[in-house]
């Protein structure tokens, strides 16, 4: 692992966890058919943790969410059935469960904001694990996102290692799955993060970003729609 914020919030959980947990994350960030829900992914959110560690009561449970938010990330599988997001979450709060060593109550909180992510817009924190945990959910859910508010190039690079994730679907329909998603975004944009200071971050660009790609890819598919000559 070279990322540096990793290695350094790994260092301070790897001892709530059981001595192979770090090898099922490997295993599931550095599947070779992973585009976005890589290391680097990973990397980009502990990054941002670390510039707003302030605003978290436990940034060592926001850490560990991170980590393992993503740990089963597979869209299809092997007899070619397509996997919902859902899934996927569960599973990676299960595969965390089952590698955890921390108490109970902080087991809990780190796998609810992990089932969190299947619901992002509609996700509340129902149950006060420690004081703080409210604003610590909200944190790692806007983290999660925060990708939306990127500068333009990168924004447009992570849209299409998303793609890369998804190659059985036909380049046209991939567009039009996220077309809906990203219009959602932009009429939404004052409301998808949940902090001021997120908002204030990232909002305007994620709104910038949802309108921009969007009319890119509806020119692509006009182009897709013309009848040859």
């Amino acid at each position: 692992m070279s990322a540096q914020a990793p290695a350094a919030h790994w260092a301070r959980i790897a001892d709530q966890h059981d001595p192979d947990a770090w090898l099922a994350l490997e295993k599931g960030y550095g599947d070779p058919a992973r585009g976005y829900h890589d290391w680097s992914h990973i990397d980009d959110l502990l990054t941002k943790l670390d510039q707003l560690s302030h605003l978290a009561a436990r940034p060592d449970l926001v850490a560990a969410a991170i980590f393992w938010h993503d740990s089963v990330f597979i869209t299809r599988s092997p007899d070619g059935v397509v996997i919902p997001d859902a899934d996927n979450v569960r599973d990676s709060a299960i595969l965390f469960e089952r590698h955890s060593r921390f108490p109970a109550a902080e087991t809990a909180a780190i796998r609810d904001m992990i089932m969190a992510t299947a619901h992002h817009l509609s996700a509340h924190a129902k149950i006060q694990h420690y004081p703080g945990f409210t604003q610590d959910f909200d944190l790692f859910l806007d983290l999660d996102l925060s990708a939306l508010g990127a500068a333009w190039p990168v924004f447009r690079r992570n849209f299409e290692r998303i793609r890369f994730e998804y190659p059985w679907i036909d380049p046209a329909d991939f567009d039009r799955q996220r077309l809906g998603m990203l219009d959602k975004f932009a009429r939404t944009s004052s409301e998808v993060f949940r902090l001021p200071v997120s908002r204030k971050l990232w909002s305007a660009l994620m709104h910038e970003n949802c309108l921009m790609i969007s009319k890119e890819i509806v020119e692509r598919l006009q182009q897709t729609q013309k009848p040859k000559e």
